[in-house]
């Protein structure tokens, strides 16, 4: 059968061909055209030399998904070599062999053993070949053939990628495109219409449409608002077999959110406000809040407010809350209850970003009316100015007034204010303040050398609320006074030669002045007066604030007389002229010939040679000891002296007065007068002051030594200040606290003296008659409060 060629048709309508000594018989449906072997396989050539072969077949084809229950006959193999007694048997080997397909070992026959399914596997490679069932030697060779399964319309589209979420932008034009959904058909695209898929919306309309072929979804209805409606689900289908009656489908949502534009303007929801704010609120504090409230979202919905008019503009300020989006009002300057009670703002908001293509909806601002109430507290006192710098010369007097420190309550009540120093600023208390005008006096003596510069801390206090305290810096500058003599800074030692000549320069001075002149220093050098005929040294001022020591005559000798002392006047150039007298001492020395000091030691000559320094050193000591004698004597005769000891019994005042009665009683009163405590010019006016009678005072006033003039001087601070300045710098005074008693009170006022000792002269309606009959204890209490024929006495 070598030149024999046959056809028949397989069992679908697949087929295959039998060459040469195979025969391949397929059963077959559908007869197909006899195809001649030549043109299946032409260029065969009698000079070309190749093995046989026995047989050669393409593929077979089966359908997927076979429901039957019988295996399915898929074909048959055949050698031409089996005459049909069961020698050959037939072997498949391969994809599939054995457990997907099986074949007849005898008849060559080829079934499906499994269900197949082409969307999981869409070929199989298979290997056949005939061997003697007798001896097992292969009667062809082996050959590899393919199985394909046909495709049928067995899975639906699916939507991989889905659910999808989309966003577009509101109040888009119909037609913008929103997403595109794709649907996958696992079938095969290249048989029939199985994969080919149209797109429908079964969900979603009339706002969306979606093309049949690309799955493009668009926009369908115009102006769709955010604000109304902000999310869409959109169900597509996609369909296969074309969309025709009989295809599979598959659905998958859409989640479509509108995305938001600037097409809304912001609007005030109130078009008043009223806020209110506390005088004392600091700068950039919170006043209120305005909030213009706008639609939109995001971006599109930021805000910027500001101040557009109103009388607050320059006392207020509005910025923006980028969180919130409200307009926060703070305060811009100090605000005054007094000055000015309330205030009127207007107020904008407005979007910064805008669409030019939504303009036509504007406009996007809006304007609101903001009324701002003062609220009164109770402020601090306030100075005037905010700032004292005073100038006053170190040699100001104590007690002098050197500047008025002003301040007042801004406050309408217009309390009343008390003045007071800081301590903490003024440590030495070199000043004082009065307590009432403001009066700033010197406390101390002040002294630029030691402190050229003050700076305190003035405090005023409401009488009427002492929590408000006002403050105030006050620069003190000391000017300088010519207070300071010249002087030599160093102690001055100079050496001279025994063969120095006349005209010599031995020594060049100088001189400091602590004082600052505003010209700078200029000194004077001269001889002291005592001497001024010095026919040894004489001095020439250099100019230039320094000076030159030079000798006078020649033939110094040291046996005659080995140091000289130098008084030298220096003066300054102030007002007035100070000077002070420096003492330069000169040594006269042997020196050589070169003018080198060799000796300036007198006791080279007069010591005799056999003094050792053994001797010396006794000398010394014995000296030593003599002092030691001297101080010790000195101190035993101090110690000697009766101690000033306060005996407890005694009262330390300004008037110490020992008593012997238990009460006192009247003659308390005795002791000094009264009457100077009510008005200096009447103590001075009247008698005698009365004086004790049973005991002289151990210690008599302090106040009968201070001269009159100062006693009734109007300025009480200056008095008080120059007696407390000189108590405390009395080394002398007892070292504990005394009463300070002065000789007036309420001098100058027109109300005269507040003393209660003087009520004698009023005209009190009430009766002390019955003080008679208590005793004379009372006697004094008698004669100042009750009935008396006579003029009341002068105290």
């Amino acid at each position: 059968m070598s030149n024999a060629k046959s056809w028949l048709g397989l069992g679908t309508s697949l087929y295959f061909w039998a060459l040469m000594d195979l025969t391949a018989t397929v059963l077959s449906s559908t007869p197909m055209p006899e195809v001649e072997l030549e043109t299946l396989f032409s260029g065969r050539s009698q000079s070309h030399q190749r093995s046989k072969r026995s047989w050669v077949w393409n593929q077979f084809f089966v359908l997927e998904e076979y429901t039957g229950t019988d295996p399915l006959y898929v074909g048959k193999l055949h050698s031409d070599m089996d005459r049909g007694d069961g020698s050959i048997k037939y072997i498949l080997s391969g994809e599939g062999a054995g457990i997907v397909f099986t074949i007849d070992d005898t008849t060559g026959d080829i079934h499906a053993i499994q269900r197949l399914d082409r969307e999981e596997r869409a070929q199989y490679t298979l290997r056949a070949q005939a061997l003697d069932r007798r001896t097992g030697r292969p009667m062809e060779p082996e050959s590899e053939f393919i199985i394909k399964i046909q495709d049928i319309n067995d899975n639906e589209p699916k939507f991989l990628d889905g659910p999808y979420i989309a966003t577009v932008p509101e109040m888009s034009p119909v037609g913008t495109s929103v997403i595109q959904v794709t649907a996958t058909d696992a079938d095969d695209p290249t048989y029939g219409n199985s994969a080919r898929v149209v797109y429908s919306i079964l969900q979603g309309q009339p706002y969306f449409s979606v093309d049949s072929k690309t799955g493009v979804i668009r926009t369908a209805l115009m102006n769709m608002d955010r604000e109304a409606k902000e999310y869409y689900e959109v169900i597509i289908q996609a369909k296969d077999m074309g969309g025709q009656l009989g295809g599979l489908a598959g659905t998958t949502t859409v989640n479509i959110t509108l995305s938001d534009v600037n097409d809304n303007p912001p609007r005030f929801p109130q078009k008043h406000y009223q806020m209110s704010v506390l005088e004392s609120a600091p700068i950039s504090s919170t006043v209120g809040r305005v909030f213009a409230k706008d639609l939109d979202e995001g971006i599109n919905a930021e805000m910027k407010y500001t101040i557009v008019d109103g009388d607050g503009a320059d006392a207020f300020d509005i910025n923006t809350d980028q969180n919130f989006q409200v307009g926060i009002i703070t305060v811009k300057k100090p605000l005054s209850f007094e000055s000015k009670k309330s205030y009127t703002l207007k107020v904008e908001g407005s979007n910064p970003h805008l669409e030019m293509r939504f303009l036509n909806l504007g406009p996007f601002q809006d304007t609101t009316t903001v009324h701002i109430s003062v609220e009164d507290v109770d402020e601090p006192p306030v100075f005037e100015p905010g700032f004292y710098f005073v100038e006053v010369p170190e040699d100001v007097t104590i007690g002098t007034t050197i500047q008025i420190i002003s301040a007042k309550d801004p406050d309408v009540t217009n309390n009343s204010i008390r003045y007071s120093i800081d301590r903490g600023s003024d440590p030495g208390r070199f000043f004082y303040v009065d307590i009432t005008t403001g009066a700033l006096m010197t406390a101390r003596p002040l002294d630029r050398e030691e402190f050229s510069w003050h700076n305190i801390t003035v405090l005023a206090m409401e009488m009427n609320n002492p929590s408000q305290v006002g403050s105030v810096a006050v620069t003190i500058k000391v000017l300088d006074v010519n207070d300071n003599a010249p002087e030599f800074p160093r102690f001055y030692e100079a050496f001279i030669c025994e063969n120095a000549k006349a005209g010599q320069l031995i020594q060049t001075v100088s001189a400091v002045d602590q004082d600052d002149p505003h010209n700078g220093q200029h000194f004077y050098y001269s001889l002291a007066p005592e001497a001024a005929n010095n026919p040894n040294f004489t001095v020439r001022d250099n100019q230039d604030n320094t000076a030159r020591i030079l000798t006078r005559r020649s033939g110094f000798r040291q046996q005659e007389q080995s140091v000289f002392y130098l008084p030298i006047l220096i003066a300054d150039s102030g007002q007035p002229v100070l000077s002070s007298t420096g003492t330069l001492t000169i040594q006269v020395c042997s020196c050589n010939d070169d003018g080198h000091v060799m000796s300036c030691s007198p006791e080279a000559y007069l010591l005799p040679v056999s003094l050792s320094r053994g001797a010396l050193i006794a000398i010394l000591a014995c000296i030593f000891v003599l002092l030691v004698l001297v101080l010790l004597i000195l101190s035993m005769r101090r110690h000697r002296k009766q101690p000033y000891i306060i005996d407890d019994d005694e009262n330390i005042h300004e008037n110490i007065v020992r008593y012997d009665d238990e009460g006192g009683g009247e003659e308390d009163t005795e002791a000094f007068d009264i009457a100077a405590m009510w008005n200096p010019r009447e103590a001075q006016a009247g008698a005698a002051p009365k004086t004790r009678q049973d005991m002289l005072p151990e210690i008599e006033s302090l106040s009968r030594y201070v001269p009159q003039t100062c006693a009734v001087s109007s300025t009480v601070h200056s008095y008080v200040l120059a007696k407390l300045y000189e108590a405390d710098m009395d080394l002398w005074a007892p070292p504990f606290d005394s009463l300070q008693t002065y000789m007036f009170e309420g001098d100058g006022s027109v109300a005269g003296s507040l003393s209660s000792l003087q009520s004698a002269t009023s005209d009190s309606e009430q009766s002390f008659d019955f003080l008679t009959d208590w005793g004379p204890r009372f006697r004094k209490l008698a004669e100042l409060y009750g009935a008396s024929e006579g003029p009341a006495p002068l105290w």
